[in-house]
């Protein structure tokens, strides 16, 4: 797999046990050269924040980044006009951020929260997916969207977190056939359920997991990587769930 001279911008990266962190490694060590986006301040609010925040985990990486608030129309705007003028004309774009929480159950979820899972997870994804492909000249685009497994099961207590997120797995194949012409793939990954330090970890995977193991970043990066080269140029507009086979029933 060879990504060599190749850019890309990987939202959400700000935890070095996240799904974005191995991203961006496994981008880098195929040859492509990354931007980063993270926000800091939402994981902040999490039990699972990591110190150095953004910054520090793009100093370890060693790549620009640029702390921005999706919750802001403007900010997908902002993101790609950053990595673009970092790196020169965009590749690739993996779209890994989410705002997390879940929202509760449906008779506990407000307005106000609605909205902001929108916004960050459905309107963001789809401005940097708008901004990414106005800027693209190239015959190698690549997008990758990380959706959650809502549409293979029910998600009672993430209501509002469920349907943001699962919006991207329906807007995939569409998105798709519009940039077809354009030379660049759009593809979605649900990487199943994945031990970022957020808890899953301390839950025994032995009833779920064949492996014995829950999801670790990298079983996601490595096809999300693959999904951006041009191994998987045949391939867009598909859904594809990496998750070990996880049971969801026992």
């Amino acid at each position: 797999m060879d990504l060599a001279g190749k850019s890309a911008l990987v939202t959400g990266v700000s935890r070095r046990a996240g799904i974005g962190f191995a991203i961006v490694r496994r981008l880098q060590e195929a040859g492509a050269n990354v931007f980063v986006q993270g926000w800091t301040q939402h994981d902040a609010q999490q039990a699972y924040a990591e110190p150095g925040g953004t910054e520090g985990v793009a100093g370890e990486l060693g790549v620009e980044f640029l702390e921005m608030d999706f919750a802001h129309p403007d900010a997908p705007a902002q993101v790609v006009a950053a990595a673009r003028a970092a790196l020169g004309p965009l590749d690739i774009l993996v779209v890994n951020h989410a705002r997390g929480g879940g929202g509760g159950r449906l008779g506990d979820t407000t307005a106000a929260e609605l909205d902001a899972f929108l916004h960050e997870n459905v309107r963001a994804s789809l401005l940097l997916v708008k901004e990414f492909a106005s800027q693209h000249a190239g015959d190698h685009g690549r997008v990758v969207l990380l959706t959650s497994g809502a549409h293979r099961q029910p998600m009672p207590r993430e209501v509002a977190y469920a349907i943001s997120k699962g919006a991207l797995q329906v807007a995939t194949p569409t998105l798709a056939d519009e940039l077809a012409e354009r030379g660049i793939t759009v593809n979605c990954v649900n990487p199943g359920p994945t031990d970022t330090g957020w808890g899953l970890g301390a839950v025994d995977p032995a009833p779920r997991m064949p492996a014995g193991r829950w999801g670790e970043p990298d079983d996601a990066a490595r096809l999300i990587a693959w999904l951006c080269s041009d191994d998987a140029r045949w391939i867009t507009g598909q859904v594809i769930d990496s998750e070990g086979g996880f049971r969801r029933s026992t």
